[in-house]
């Protein structure tokens, strides 16, 4: 792409804003549960190329793709790991459509469900793995691979060596948080943020940082921990609306974009330079978080 990479951008003071939510966004254009979301890419490519789109006219910088669930070991379920080069570059395309030239494709991959630590699956298996999916979006047009929502720092570190040795694209690592009882914050598998930040840099991503399991307010502690160990690589942060509140059996989020925008300053504050929004988030969160990017530039 013509366009400058997104860490020359941050390197110059300019803070970036992100998409919000895709899942919630795919059930209300009618995903049915139990149904490969990936699968979308192909037979409902206009769809997923409208969400894109939506975040785009929000006012976001940059978009993430449709391919979370992507590598071989999640389309496996589904009976569709043999086409997971064709689902990965169908993603990509749709997000590239959708933003443009001018705009950034951030293409998401997730987290196989694959444990390194019980043998059941190898290194080099992930490897593969990570190296097909990311190969495929950046041939669909990504700019950058957002690595997200990982909890074993192991197996983001074979995510993002396979995309540096494989492709040209910038790496992005997130890592996904709960507050424990004793007040700090550890991934599923017990990483800290400091951890994290350290082994995701150590392993040649450009960016790091959070996503989900978080609202804006808890992210701010997040990020000051990962500021203090990265002083110079850029951080993301994707933080729900807030903490789920089951409401009649289902979950929903509480805050609203107005009140997600109120802690935009105190993120940026404590090192944050791309903020944008995941579970429960619409464009109407990521607008509000735009204009409360523009005042802080603005002071």
């Amino acid at each position: 792409m013509g366009k400058s990479k997104i860490v020359d951008v941050l390197k110059n003071g300019k803070i970036l804003v992100s998409d919000g939510a895709w899942g919630t966004f795919l059930y209300k254009k009618g995903l049915k549960p139990g149904e490969c979301p990936e699968l979308w890419c192909i037979e409902k490519f206009d769809d997923v190329k409208d969400i894109a789109k939506s975040y785009i006219d929000a006012g976001a910088d940059m978009v993430e793709s449709n391919s979370f669930g992507g590598t071989c070991y999640k389309l496996d379920y589904f009976g569709l790991d043999s086409r997971v080069a064709e689902i990965n570059e169908a993603a990509a395309k749709a997000s590239r459509q959708a933003v443009g030239d001018d705009k950034w494709v951030i293409a998401s991959i997730g987290p196989t469900g694959k444990m390194l630590c019980t043998e059941e699956v190898t290194e080099e298996e992930l490897y593969n793995a990570f190296k097909e999916q990311a190969v495929a979006l950046e041939k669909g047009g990504a700019d950058a691979i957002c690595i997200e929502t990982m909890s074993d720092k192991d197996e983001a570190a074979l995510a993002i060596k396979a995309t540096k040795e494989n492709t040209k694209c910038e790496v992005i690592c997130t890592f996904t948080f709960e507050k424990t009882v004793r007040g700090d914050y550890r991934t599923m598998m017990g990483v800290s943020p400091v951890d994290a930040a350290t082994s995701a840099i150590e392993a040649g991503a450009d960016i790091i940082g959070a996503n989900c399991g978080n609202g804006m307010e808890r992210m701010i502690e997040i990020t000051r921990e990962m500021r203090a160990v990265a002083p110079n690589t850029p951080i993301l942060i994707h933080s729900n609306a807030g903490l789920p509140v089951n409401v009649n059996g289902v979950d929903t989020f509480p805050e609203t974009p107005e009140m997600m925008a109120v802690y935009v300053d105190d993120l940026i504050n404590a090192g944050a330079n791309i903020i944008g929004g995941c579970c429960g988030t619409t464009p109407d969160h990521i607008k509000a978080i735009k204009e409360a990017v523009i005042k802080w530039e603005g002071k």
